[in-house]
């Protein structure tokens, strides 16, 4: 196509470009990304570049989709071709700006994405599918699957796949007997299909049973003896003959149980313009003769021949190996199962031992390989009426003059048979009452609550017994009842005295004093709730300061609960009751004949100074500054004297107290290293009567600071040649987390070493490993780094000899590295020595040999001759 055809055609593009408005196409001569959908009809305008430079009069294009892609002189770049996404997903092109075949301007990139479009309908990848699913598949556990695939981009709603079910075939009764998950294309059955679907049927055949033809006519002649008719002419034989060989040589696409339609739409279903595809599903029902005959219910205690068969189950595959299991665990499993299926119990059961057992029945081929999943039975024991009643004896109170229909108490038995059922539903009924007369109580037959008939007199009779019969359908048990009747409180309690007048303590009295001793009487019915007396102090002890204990027969103590202050509660008063713990008969009340008064004062003394706080703690930082107050202790005497404080127990000599004011000061550096926590003991005391004072212990605990960085413990080793180990660094840091380990270990120079490697293995250890033996015994001082995990630490040097080494790991040097000449000094070292040795003894003998004739010598002039 020539430039002038391009020109001619350039409205056509312009009214080809959708209706879309032409500046959205136009923009300045650089780098672009353009999006272009595919299939689009052309001629068709991509863009136009608009160039800044004047002389432009031509563009050109480099060769890369040259064929599909132009561009006018105007700048305008257009498709001739229509662009396919399958085929590119995106063009890559240079665009250069020309003025009379001249580059000014570019090259630009501009790139092309190729936008997909909905242009590929979805297809499966089997035109028919072909499933077999058993009887009583369970709702939806997918038993066979279709697949589909679309063409287009797949990160699109072009490519998002559904699928549905279009139909069933048969289907009777407009009920869908299967269903389809339309994400995964997993097909099941539905909750009718787990209950409908019916295989067609068949003769069922046992462990290692005969399938053959032959098998099945003797079956039948068995079935029918002396037929009339030869087996093989006989229409009921023919028949079954022709089913069972159906069977064994079923095949799903000439016979199928059921055929369903599938489809599948792209655009996920959810567009009228979506584009779909179509399959079917041929579906055989397979006979499941794995079926659960659960639960099974047996009665306790059944007396019968054991083993007793109690059910039956039969695998799927006719050669199953089964076995039996219990799911809980229980020393007592009663159970058993033959090698074909019988499930037999082995004793009688008692619910109330085991109410419930559950068992797991494995089908499996000759390598314990499952050929049907495990199946759990449950065997529910079904409770018979085998237990009496039981019930203690009961003992109920009862106060005189309680109006009649009053509860007295209820009789609690217990049956051990099944809860909320017959055998265990029980009924009460009173037997017999002594005295027998009058009758004076009933019983709730159901609940077994007694009640009053008439109103009871403790002078009349003081205790009665019942003897009341508990009943189930079958057995019954007579359980004691004793009901007693207790005094009516109507006297009350009477003090000996209603005032104790007073009394006088000292302040410093110890607590648990006992103050007075208080007494009341009670004419009421000795031993009953009626006569039992309580006391209570209840006026003038709001701080607490004394209590009272009781007998309960009317003798009561005062003492001291709490430390007396003269300061602030120089005198009390208190007012004390006396109380039954029974209700006083209704219409009477307490009055003053049951309370008493007591008057304590308590008298001043010179107590010792008093802390503040009982207990003295403080936390600081070992760096804390010295002269910084850690602690101000508070302290004063009741008297209001003139106090001052002293510290004891500083054995480091850090801290000193301010005598007036109570502050504790640092004197000296703390460390932490060396003490972690200690005590010290703060005293107060009177200035004037230093007796009297009071000690507190100050305990000090100090923080951590990060002044200690990691030491080796270590700084020499050694590394044998023939056996190079790696050496084994270690470091200590005194400080505690966070400001020791773990530790960072590394080369101090920062490079990486040709000849070592420093690893860490954990928190405070590395390992040193020699990479480049060396050619000859040398000692190496290696700088290594050592910081702890706030990042503080130093280089330290440490020595490393690599040696030969002993047997015994030591360094030696080897004899035939040695040379076995010796240099000039050492030779003449040895002959002055050997000239030396051999002038002394020639000295020796000559004068040993002339001794007879030098008698006149001395011993020290001999001496001196032989030096």
């Amino acid at each position: 196509m020539t430039p002038m055809v391009h020109l001619l055609l350039l409205p056509l593009l312009f009214s080809i470009a959708g209706g879309e408005s032409l500046d959205d196409k136009k923009g300045p001569f650089q780098n672009q990304v353009l999006d272009v959908p595919e299939g689009t009809p052309v001629p068709y305008a991509i863009f136009q570049f608009q160039v800044t430079h004047e002389g432009v009069n031509d563009f050109r294009l480099n060769e890369e989709g040259s064929d599909a892609i132009r561009i006018s002189k105007d700048g305008w770049l257009y498709l001739e071709k229509p662009l396919e996404w399958s085929q590119n997903e995106n063009l890559v092109i240079e665009v250069e700006a020309l003025a009379d075949d001249t580059v000014v301007e570019g090259p630009i990139s501009v790139i092309i994405n190729v936008l997909d479009i909905n242009n590929n309908a979805p297809t499966f990848n089997q035109s028919d599918y072909t499933a077999v699913v058993r009887e009583n598949n369970p709702e939806g556990v997918p038993f066979t699957r279709v697949f589909a695939l679309d063409q287009d981009d797949p990160t699109t709603p072009n490519a998002h796949l559904r699928y549905s079910l279009i139909s069933q075939v048969p289907n009777k009764h407009n009920t869908l007997l299967f269903q389809i998950n339309p994400n995964t294309g997993e097909i099941s059955t539905t909750k009718e299909g787990e209950m409908s679907l019916k295989a067609r049927e068949t003769i069922r055949y046992g462990r290692g049973e005969d399938q053959s033809i032959d098998a099945l006519k003797t079956r039948f002649n068995e079935y029918c003896p002396n037929p009339e008719i030869p087996t093989e002419e006989n229409p009921f034989f023919t028949c079954v003959e022709r089913a069972e060989v159906r069977r064994r040589n079923m095949d799903p696409m000439e016979g199928p149980d059921y055929s369903l339609s599938v489809r599948v739409q792209d655009l996920g279903g959810e567009s009228a313009n979506a584009l779909s595809g179509a399959t079917r599903v041929h579906i055989i029902i397979q006979q499941n003769l794995w079926v659960n005959p659960g639960p099974i219910t047996v009665k306790e205690n059944l007396k019968e021949n054991y083993p007793l068969v109690i059910a039956k189950v039969q695998s799927n595959d006719p050669n199953a190996i089964y076995r039996l299991v219990q799911k809980e665990r229980w020393l007592k499993f009663p159970f058993q199962i033959t090698v074909n299926g019988e499930i037999q119990l082995t004793e009688e059961l008692d619910r109330e031992e085991k109410d419930m057992y559950i068992l797991v029945v494995l089908a499996e081929d000759d390598y314990q390989n499952q050929v049907d999943p495990p199946m759990e039975i449950q065997v529910v024991v079904e409770d018979v009426n085998d237990n009496k009643p039981v019930c203690e004896e009961s003992v109920f109170e009862v106060q005189e003059d309680e109006a009649v229909g009053s509860l007295i108490g209820q009789v609690l038995a217990h049956d051990n048979d099944e809860p909320d059922t017959m055998n265990s539903l029980l009924s009460y009924t009173i037997v017999s009452q002594t005295p027998s007369s009058p009758v004076v109580f009933s019983i709730d037959a159901a609940s077994g609550q007694i009640r009053t008939l008439r109103l009871l007199r403790r002078k009349d009779h003081q205790k009665y017994n019942l003897n009341v019969r508990a009943s189930d359908p079958v057995f019954s048990t007579e359980c004691k009842v004793v009901v007693k009747v207790i005094d009516v409180n109507n006297e009350m309690p009477l003090f000996e005295k209603n005032d104790y007048g007073s009394y006088s303590l000292e302040e410093d009295t110890p607590i648990g004093h006992t103050v007075l001793t208080i007494k009341a009487t009670d004419a009421d019915d000795p031993g009953s709730g009626s006569s039992l007396i309580e006391f209570y102090i209840s006026a003038g002890n709001d701080d607490g300061v004394f209590a009272l204990e009781t007998d309960g027969d009317g003798v009561g103590q005062l003492f001291i609960a709490k430390p007396l202050d003269f300061e602030s509660s120089p005198t009390y008063k208190l007012q004390i009751d006396a109380r039954n713990p029974e209700p006083l008969m209704k219409g009477l009340e307490y009055g003053k004949e049951s309370t008493t008064f007591v008057s304590v004062s308590v008298t001043d003394v010179d107590e010792a100074p008093e802390f503040s706080l009982d207990i003295l703690a403080v936390t600081v930082s070992e760096n804390t500054t010295k002269g910084a107050v850690l602690l101000t202790v508070e302290a004063k005497d009741p008297e209001g004297k003139e106090i001052s404080f002293k510290l004891d127990g500083d054995t480091k000599g850090w801290l000193e107290i301010d005598a007036a004011t109570g502050q504790i000061k640092t004197k000296d550096k703390l460390d932490r290293e060396t003490l972690e926590a200690f005590e010290v003991t703060v005293t107060a005391f009177e200035k004037e009567n230093p007796e009297k004072s009071t000690e507190r212990v100050v305990s000090v605990r100090l923080l951590d600071v990060n002044d200690n960085f990691p030491k080796l413990t270590e700084r020499q080793a050694f590394i044998c040649v023939k056996f190079p180990k790696p050496v084994i660094i270690k470091a200590h840091d005194a400080d505690n987390f966070p400001f020791s380990q773990p530790f960072t270990f590394a080369l101090a120079h920062g490079k990486k070493s040709p000849n070592w490697d420093l690893i860490t293995i954990d928190d405070t250890t590395a390992k040193l490993i020699l990479k480049k033996t060396p050619t000859e015994d040398k000692t190496f001082t290696l700088p290594i780094n050592i910081k702890d995990s706030a990042g503080m630490g130093v280089t330290q040097p440490f020595e490393v000899r690599v040696c030969n080494c002993t047997e015994l790991g030591y360094c030696y040097i080897a004899p035939s590295d040695q040379s076995s000449k010796l240099g000039m000094g050492n030779t003449v070292g040895i002959l002055v020595g050997t000239l030396g040795f051999c002038l002394l003894v020639f000295i020796i003998v000559i004068k040993r040999t002339n001794k007879n004739g030098k008698k006149g010598l001395t011993e020290e002039e001999e001496r001196n001759a032989m030096m």
